[in-house]
């Protein structure tokens, strides 16, 4: 079964829901290693985005990713709009003209979100950013079905995250820390895995 323009509403809703009930962890750990706003952006962000599905009629679901990200790049501050806004809009362009996303689509959008996210923030793996995060989860993302995918995805990244702890930051605020940054999870590797755990649950509802 494809993921249709109103299934991914559906997981962008999840999503949103998600970062919401998780804004006052996002903040805390973006305080222990930056100025403490990416909880408080992010969820900004989304309550954003949800107003705009509200307002616009998108009838595929490139349009649905297209509108995500141009609402987060206008409305979030930081780095995480423009991170997540590319991540979107590159993940739109992979799918461009596609009436229903398969298994094979979604991991290609996966695909493309981290180049997005790669080419704009010039992290890589052990940097201590959501690039630590992400890189495991488009490995990870194979599998028959959309929620396998993204399941093995959301699970790699939660892995990721987690390894980020022991790291020394080397972009972003955080690198300011120096050494003080180890032993901190990084927030936008949090904040992604997250957001892929929201979509393999919608896509398993």
């Amino acid at each position: 079964m494809g993921c249709t323009a109103a299934d991914l509403v559906t997981a962008i809703r999840a999503a949103a829901a998600t970062v919401a009930e998780h804004r006052v962890e996002l903040i805390q750990l973006d305080r222990a290693i930056g100025d403490g706003d990416h909880g408080e952006n992010l969820d900004r962000g989304f309550k954003a985005v949800l107003a705009a599905l509200g307002q616009s009629t998108v009838d595929d679901p490139s349009a649905v990713l297209k509108l995500v990200a141009t609402t987060l790049i206008s409305k979030v501050g930081g780095a995480a709009g423009p991170l997540y806004g590319t991540a979107f809009l590159r993940a739109s362009t992979a799918v461009k003209d596609r009436a229903e996303l398969t298994a094979a689509d979604v991991a290609e959008a996966l695909t493309a979100a981290l180049g997005g996210v790669v080419a704009r923030g010039k992290a890589e793996p052990g940097d201590k950013t959501m690039v630590d995060a992400l890189t495991p989860a488009v490995q990870a993302a194979t599998g028959e079905s959309i929620t396998e995918v993204l399941t093995a995805a959301a699970e790699a990244a939660q892995a990721g995250a987690d390894a980020t702890v022991p790291l020394v930051a080397r972009k972003g605020r955080a690198s300011y820390l120096g050494e003080r940054s180890a032993g901190h999870m990084d927030p936008g590797a949090r904040s992604t895995a997250l957001l892929l755990r929201a979509f393999a649950e919608a896509a398993a509802r």
